[in-house]
């Protein structure tokens, strides 16, 4: 019996599609921090996060027989555990999102980016978590997955311009909790200055 450890991923895929229980914690081993981090990122908690991975693991296993080699494993992983986090959302959807796009809030990409770059992933992670679900799903979709604003307009079945005015929100609300962060930051280092110099 060929060694797990040395198993190939074709020989890893088709053992998980014969029900090999082994082969399928392996399977869930190698994945499962990836899948996590994509659910993470579009739940509102890690308790919702993990119910969306355990969801997405099944329709992994469930579809693993339809994977066809084309791109990596990985990448098709990815997408099926984007797909879940969608298909969870839109569950979840008590209605639709407003058509109208009475608003233009305008934030470039490259200042975004900046302000982004001084902050640590879990500080990132925390306020993407905090948006409200259609702007987080939108910001998740655009910014992280790479998807044009018409694939995600049909992924969610609103309209580009929708998706296009949840996206400038997305990063205005991000850009406004980020900027908490830096003054609860001040006044940290504001608060430990004093500390030390009444120390002295």
């Amino acid at each position: 019996m060929v060694s797990l450890l040395c198993m190939s991923e074709n020989q890893l895929i088709q053992d998980c599609i014969k029900g090999n229980s082994r082969a399928q914690r392996m399977f869930y081993k190698r994945f499962a921090s990836t899948v996590y981090g994509i659910c993470l990122r579009y739940a509102k908690n890690p308790m919702e996060a993990e119910d969306t991975m355990q969801e997405a693991f099944i329709k992994v296993f469930k579809y693993l027989k339809d994977y066809q080699g084309a791109g990596s494993l990985e990448g098709w992983v990815r997408r099926v555990a984007v797909n879940t986090a969608i298909t969870q959302y839109r569950k979840g959807l008590k209605g639709k999102y407003d058509a109208q796009v009475e608003e233009q809030w305008h934030l470039s990409d490259q200042s975004f980016d900046q302000m982004a770059a001084e902050y640590t992933m879990e500080e990132m992670l925390n306020c993407i978590q905090a948006l409200p679900d259609g702007y987080r799903t939108v910001f998740n979709l655009y910014v992280v997955e790479g998807y044009k604003h018409k694939e995600i307009a049909d992924m969610l079945g609103i309209d580009a311009n929708t998706s296009k005015s949840q996206l400038s929100r997305a990063k205005v609300h991000l850009q406004n909790a980020l900027l908490n962060l830096s003054r609860q930051r001040i006044k940290k280092e504001e608060y430990y200055g004093k500390f030390i110099e009444s120390a002295r």
